[in-house]
C-alpha cells in the first residue's frame, strides 16, 4: 500500500480522491464532481429502500402475532406475507450491500477476507487484463479480419484523393522539403554531390556499360535502321552544302586547270556520292550494309571485351573527372537543384503547389481504379500490423500487467467506483426487490403446503 496523497477537494462536500500520484494515471474527468454526486444519490435510495424493507419488517413482526410484553397489541396473521417479504428483502439487500462494497473497500471497515477485491487483487487484475487483451484484441486473426473490414488502402487513397487533403501534403513536402535544403551547409553539400558524382562515375567501367546499352539499342534490325538514316543524313547534308564542295574542289585543283575541268571533276565527285548513297538505301543486301553491320558488331563487342579500348576509355575517363570544368559542373548541378528546390517550396507555400497536388490525387485515383492494387495493399497492410502486434503482443500484455500494478490501490479503488459505482447500486436495489419477492413466494408455498 503507497502512502496516502493529500484529498484533492471536488466541491460537492463529499470525500474526495486522493491527489494525483505518479504510479497512478491521471483519470480525472470534467464530469467527476456529477457523477460523485450521481453517485452519493444512487447509494442514499438503495439505503432507504433497504431501511424502509427494515421498517417494514418490524412493523410486520409486532402486529403479526401476539406480545405480552408489548401490552395491547393484536394478532393480524396475514402480516406474516409482509413481514417474510420484508424480511427477505431485507436479508437481499443487506448481501448484495455487502457484495458490491467489498469490490471496493472493506464493509464496516473490517478487514474481512476476500473483500476489497480492486485494492487487494490489483496485481491479479492486471495479469488478467493483459492477457484477456492478448489472446482476445491482439491475436492474428482479430487484427487481420478488422483490418480488411477497414479497407485501409481504399481510405488512404480517398482521403489522398481529397483536394484538401492533397493540397495540404504537397505544401508540408514542398515547403519541409525546400526548408531541409535551405538548413544544410552548402559548402559541405557541395563537396559531398561532387564526391558521390566522382564516385560513382569512377566505379563505372565506361567502355562495358556504352557497348551494353548499344548492344540494347541496335539489337536486330536497327542496325541497318541506324545505318540507312546515317544514309539520308549524308544525302541531305550533300545536297544542303554543294557549293561549299563546289568550292573545296575549287581550291585543292591546280591554278592551270581550266575552269570548265573543275566543273566537271565537282560533278563527277558528287554524282559518285549520290549514286552510292542511292545504292545503299536502295539495296537491302548492298555490301557497304553488310560491311557496316560487321564493323558496328565488331565495335560493340570491343567495346565489352577489349582490355586496350577499355583501358583507352577508362584514361580518357580519369581526364574528364580531372578536368576542371567537370568540378564547375558538379558545383553547377548542386546549384541549380537546389535553386529548382527552393523555389518549388516557395511556389508550395504561396499557391498551393497545383502540380505536386495533382500528382497526389492522380496516384490516389489511379490505385482507386486498380481493385487488384487494392487488394495487394490491403494485404500487405494486414502482414505488416497483424505481423508486428504477433510479434510485440506478449510485451503489450506485460505492459498492461505492469501498468496495472504501479497503479496506487486506494486511487485505483476509488476511481473504478466512481466508475460504475452508479451502476453497482442499481444491484443493492434489485436485490431487494427481488429478495422480497422470491420470500414472498416461498412463504407463500410453505404456508401452502403446511
Amino acid at each position: 500500500m503507497t502512502q496516502e496523497q493529500p484529498a484533492v477537494p471536488t466541491g460537492s462536500g463529499v470525500p474526495a480522491l486522493p491527489a494525483p500520484d505518479p504510479s497512478t494515471p491521471n483519470w480525472a474527468r470534467p464530469d467527476d464532481a456529477r457523477r460523485r454526486d450521481q453517485l452519493d444519490a444512487m447509494k442514499r435510495r438503495a439505503t432507504a429502500l433497504l431501511a424502509v424493507a427494515a421498517l417494514v419488517f418490524v412493523a410486520a413482526w409486532l402486529f403479526e402475532s401476539p406480545h405480552p410484553w408489548l401490552g395491547l397489541l393484536g394478532s393480524h396473521p396475514w402480516l406474516g406475507f409482509v413481514r417474510a417479504t420484508a424480511e427477505a428483502s431485507l436479508v437481499g439487500g443487506l448481501a448484495d450491500w455487502f457484495a458490491v462494497t467489498a469490490l471496493f473497500r472493506h464493509p464496516l471497515g473490517l478487514p474481512i477476507p476476500h473483500t476489497a477485491i480492486v485494492a487487494t487483487r490489483k496485481d491479479r487484475i492486471g495479469r488478467v487484463l493483459g492477457t484477456f487483451v492478448q489472446n482476445h484484441f491482439l491475436s492474428r486473426e482479430v487484427i487481420a479480419t478488422n483490418l480488411k473490414a477497414v479497407r485501409p488502402a481504399e481510405r488512404a487513397a480517398l482521403w489522398l484523393g481529397t483536394p484538401e487533403h492533397s493540397r495540404t501534403i504537397a505544401r508540408q513536402m514542398a515547403g519541409g522539403l525546400a526548408k531541409t535544403v535551405t538548413a544544410l551547409p552548402d559548402a559541405e553539400l557541395r563537396a559531398l554531390v561532387r564526391q558521390i558524382v566522382d564516385d560513382r562515375v569512377r566505379a563505372t567501367r565506361l567502355a562495358p556499360a556504352l557497348g551494353k546499352t548499344l548492344a540494347v539499342l541496335l539489337a536486330g534490325e536497327r542496325r541497318q535502321e541506324l545505318l540507312s538514316s546515317a544514309v539520308d543524313l549524308a544525302a541531305a547534308a550533300i545536297r544542303d552544302n554543294a557549293e561549299l564542295i563546289r568550292k573545296q574542289v575549287k581550291e585543292q585543283t591546280p591554278w592551270w586547270v581550266p575552269s570548265i575541268v573543275d566543273d566537271q571533276i565537282y560533278q563527277r565527285i558528287l554524282s559518285a556520292i549520290e549514286k552510292l548513297l542511292r545504292s545503299i538505301g536502295a539495296d537491302p543486301r548492298h555490301p557497304m550494309r553488310a560491311a557496316f553491320d560487321t564493323a558496328l558488331r565488331d565495335f560493340v563487342n570491343r567495346l565489352q571485351h577489349s582490355p586496350e579500348l577499355i583501358a583507352k576509355a577508362e584514361s580518357l575517363k580519369e581526364e574528364f573527372l580531372t578536368d576542371p570544368s567537370v568540378l564547375q559542373l558538379s558545383d553547377q548541378l548542386w546549384e541549380t537543384t537546389r535553386n529548382a528546390v527552393v523555389a518549388y517550396g516557395q511556389d508550395a507555400e504561396q499557391n498551393g503547389n497545383d502540380p505536386l497536388a495533382d500528382g497526389i490525387r492522380s496516384f490516389a485515383a489511379a490505385v482507386l481504379a486498380n481493385d487488384a492494387l487494392l487488394r495487394d495493399l490491403d494485404e500487405m497492410a494486414v502482414d505488416l500490423v497483424a505481423g508486428a502486434v504477433e510479434r510485440y503482443r506478449q510485451e503489450i500484455g506485460d505492459l498492461i500487467a505492469q501498468t496495472v500494478a504501479g497503479w496506487d490501490p486506494e486511487a485505483t479503488s476509488q476511481r473504478f467506483e466512481l466508475a460504475v459505482g452508479r451502476d453497482l447500486q442499481f444491484v443493492r436495489i434489485n436485490g431487494t426487490l427481488v429478495g422480497g419477492l422470491v420470500g414472498l413466494l416461498i412463504y407463500t408455498i410453505a404456508r401452502l403446503l403446511s
